[in-house]
């Protein structure tokens, strides 16, 4: 016994951790030599004795903190507020009371004092004040640490998860520096239905009952998603219409990065028809940015409810287990705006049977704390605050009718969606908060037009024959105003993707009021539609266009009431009035004619001098000699594909018209017979009522003209 040393504690003063109300700092005296470490209840201390220090360490797994023990044998314990450690929920509870005293029944060295396990926490709804830590602007919206506030168990199952931080969700949506450009995103989602059977697709304000605020609706009467392609919509990268022609979308991202775009968080209702054997469905999605951060998630995690048709009702999908359905559903109901089941299923009767229902809510606010979406300005139409608004340009466009669009689409949604497509499918209407979208063509605003082929070529400056662009090319309308508009709409497979492209920054008035429209299907857009990747082929066709423009506009601007402009040369050596191979019908221009040569060309024609070879021909007219007759074999080339492409488009058109005639003449002769019978079965009825009325008038003789009484 005389070698037993006794270790006395100090505890601090008493006080409760914060969040664990009721708790006190606990003390273990501890008179044992043991070895073995102890786990037990609430509190577990480390006790290995280095015998070759004095100065030794035991961990307080309780608090996660540490504590030592001096030479005099006094151990000092730290708070457990000091520690600043988050305890997960039901730390401690895995054996009860009961069984603590029974497992060390005669242990004096060792003091439990049970403790009440900490309370859940209560997450706010997602649309209270607090969502997102308090961020409501989107551009700061992923400035956030991603402490987990919750345990949830991911590795339950039950949801469906992408293996991608939240913050990537924000980030990801950051490509869409323009507002309205994600609502083309959805747009280009429910045009893509039209194969589908869609007819309509609505842009709508709602009123969030449960929060008091206003939601986005895009819904369409497409033909749905099933299970299946509900996730592969919510999953990241993936596109089955990559595969498709025809389709907009190809990249798989344009769903995620809109939505998250307009507002926090989505809800997605989608009721898919059954085909090929198979049963109707119906699926719910929840893509909440507000849930994953408010809950800390380290994945995104996504909510999720399916639902099949089994007459006469719908009966649920369980995919994993009950429970897992339950946690769904209570996850969907706290977070959306949406109180029941009930409620969620109600959405479904509003899009009868087939299509998808999009809400968009928690939308994001700007610096001054209102909406970025002005539902105020228009009752029928969805406009931006901010730098894209200018009350100048809205007091031009009711001067300048020709130049609305030019002037309005940056703010106004209706103004934009207007001009969106190139086509629109017959029959097909985009309504925007109850009133039609009219389509609009911007080659009606314009005068004077002229159409130019412009040809892609390749490295080896051959021609692309099988890809060309239509350029239409004028005066817009209100150009005799001296309005500084102008610009490119450059479509890619029927969607416009730069509005109003200002390609030829020139100094002064040249170049105003010079407008185009092309659909460029051989340039690749970039991810959020936008805008193009930067390639040689893009870098091509700017520079023609540039041409364009300059040519028109130095040919044709003294019409509207500018100076004339002599006619200029391009750095190529030949008169730029067509960048278009085969539509250059006047060659290059004489070099006898003497042109003053343009200031951005000053650096090309001092760099290659007038030297004169044996035959007395000098080195610029031979080079131009040689691009003339290159141009010459490429337009003959081209004009032979015309012309070959011209026969066989002829010959179909004979065969469709053969094929019509025969369709025709089956169908007069059905006719004619059908006429035929219809004639003989009238002229049958004829004679049975002349039959009968016979028979009357003789049965009427023959009882005499009292037999009716």
């Amino acid at each position: 016994m005389e070698n037993i040393h006794v270790k006395r504690e100090i505890p601090p003063p008493s006080t409760s951790p914060a969040g664990f109300p009721g708790r006190e700092s606990v003390t273990v005296v501890d008179l044992c030599s043991s070895d073995d470490d102890s786990d037990i209840g609430e509190i577990a201390a480390d006790r290995r004795y280095n015998s070759g220090n004095n100065l030794k360490r035991a961990r307080d797994t309780y608090g996660g903190g540490s504590s030592e023990v001096d030479r005099n044998n006094v151990k000092k314990v730290t708070p457990l507020d000091e520690l600043a450690v988050v305890l997960p929920e039901g730390f401690g509870q895995s054996n009860p009371p009961e069984v603590l005293t029974h497992a060390i029944p005669a242990n004096p060295c060792n003091v439990f004092r049970p403790m009440p396990p900490p309370p859940p926490p209560q997450p706010p709804y997602a649309g209270t004040s607090g969502r997102i830590g308090g961020c409501k602007q989107f551009w700061k919206a992923g400035d956030y640490e991603g402490a987990p506030g919750a345990n949830w168990d991911l590795s339950s199952g039950g949801f469906d998860h992408v293996r991608v931080h939240p913050k990537f969700l924000h980030s990801n949506a950051t490509s869409h520096k323009w507002a309205l450009g994600a609502f083309a995103e959805l747009l280009d989602n429910a045009l893509d239905e039209v194969a589908s059977g869609a007819t309509y697709v609505k842009v709508d304000m709602l009123e969030n009952k449960k929060a008091g605020n206003r939601m986005l609706l895009i819904e369409d009467n497409g033909g749905g998603m099933d299970p299946e392609k509900m996730r592969q919509c919510m999953s990241l990268g993936y596109s089955a219409k990559s595969k498709l022609a025809n389709t907009i979308g190809q990249y798989g991202n344009g769903f995620k990065t809109s939505t998250m775009r307009l507002g926090a968080d989505v809800i997605v209702f989608s009721r898919c028809p059954g085909k090929d054997g198979k049963s109707s469905t119906q699926s719910i999605g929840l893509l909440s940015y507000t849930f994953l951060r408010s809950t800390g998630k380290e994945d995104i995690v996504v909510p999720m409810l399916d639902y099949e048709r089994r007459e006469p009702e719908w009966s649920k999908i369980i995919r994993s287990s009950l429970s897992d359905w339950d946690k769904n559903v209570e996850t969907i109901i706290q977070w959306s705006p949406f109180s029941s089941e009930e409620d969620l299923l109600h959405q479904f009767d509003l899009m009868k049977d087939r299509g998808t229902r999009i809400i968009i809510y928690n939308l994001w606010e700007d610096d001054q704390g209102m909406l970025e979406l002005d539902f105020d300005a228009d009752p029928y139409d969805i406009q931006l605050r901010g730098v894209n608004r200018e009350e100048k340009n809205i007091k031009m466009a009711s001067q300048f009718p020709n130049s609305r669009h030019f002037l309005t689409y940056k703010h106004s949604l209706r103004s934009y969606v207007s001009i969106l497509y190139l086509r629109i499918p017959p029959g097909f209407r985009i309504i925007l908060r109850g009133k039609d979208v009219e389509h609009h063509s911007v080659v009606n605003d314009m005068m004077q037009t002229e159409q130019i082929t412009y040809r892609p070529q390749s490295e080896s400056y051959g021609v692309v024959t099988n890809m060309s662009a239509i350029v239409i090319i004028g005066f817009v309308k209100d150009a005799k105003h001296h309005v500084d508009v102008q610009g490119f709409n450059v479509y890619h497979k029927n969607r416009l993707i730069k509005p109003f492209w200002r390609i030829w920054n020139a100094t002064g008035s040249d170049g105003r009021g010079v407008i185009g429209v092309l659909e460029a299907n051989f340039v690749e857009p970039a991810h959020d539609k936008q805008g193009f990747e930067r390639t040689t082929v893009l870098s091509r066709l700017e520079s023609r266009l540039v041409q364009m423009q300059k040519t028109y506009w130095s040919t044709n601007c003294h019409k509207i009431g500018y100076a004339p402009r002599r006619h200029q040369k391009s750095a190529y050596g030949y008169d730029n009035r067509d960048s278009s191979p085969e539509n250059d019908r006047d060659g290059p221009a004489p070099s006898s004619i003497k042109t003053p040569t343009p200031a951005s060309d000053k650096f090309y024609s001092s760099s290659y001098p007038n030297h004169k070879g044996e035959n007395g021909v000098s080195g610029k007219d031979s080079a131009q000699l040689q691009e003339e007759l290159r141009r010459e074999k490429e337009r003959r080339k081209a004009l032979e594909v015309e012309v070959q492409l011209a026969r066989q488009k002829i010959e179909e058109m004979k065969k469709e018209q053969e094929s019509l005639i025969e369709i025709f003449s089956e169908e007069r002769d059905r006719r004619d017979g059908e006429e035929e019978t219809l004639r003989n079965k009238l002229e049958e009825a004829s004679n049975t009522i002349d039959d009968l009325l016979n028979k009357i008038k003789k049965l009427e003789g023959s009882k005499g003209p009292n037999w009716r009484r």
